[in-house]
């Protein structure tokens, strides 16, 4: 007998009602921010969209099916999960919002000890998203 979790990584047991309720949940709002991110250029849409189909295999394989078939997700998601490629467009932006926010807390004069531990963070996504390749066509 074949093991159907062998043949398709993304099925599994699924888990008791209420953590799938939780998961589908998390699932629906992050594809609703996801969809605002393709509209809205200050929205990031990928990392939105990767939560969403995590949770979704969680909670519902109709759910994460639905999130595949769609074409304006489908690209992001595979180019993320086949090749751990990160658009460049992707990584200006968040970069660029990072600095935002950083020169936002800098006028807002936090404490030291707070702007620096988020300079660390922001530098190590930031290394983190320039390391990545670019989605090859």
């Amino acid at each position: 007998m074949v093991n159907d979790i062998e043949n398709n990584p993304v099925e599994h047991s699924m888990p008791g009602k209420h953590a799938r309720l939780g998961y589908l949940l998390l699932a629906y709002t992050a594809t609703a921010i996801g969809i605002a991110g393709v509209f809205l250029p200050l929205l990031p849409a990928t990392p939105f969209l990767l939560v969403a189909v995590w949770a979704a295999s969680r909670g519902s394989q109709r759910v994460h099916d639905w999130i595949y078939d769609q074409p304006r997700f489908a690209r992001l998601i595979n180019d993320w999960q086949q090749q751990g490629a990160v658009p460049l467009s992707a990584k200006w932006l968040a970069t660029a919002m990072m600095i935002a926010s950083w020169s936002f807390l800098l006028w807002l004069e936090y404490h030291w000890g707070i702007v620096l531990g988020l300079s660390l963070f922001f530098l190590t996504i930031a290394i983190f998203l320039w390391t990545r390749p670019n989605p090859k066509p």
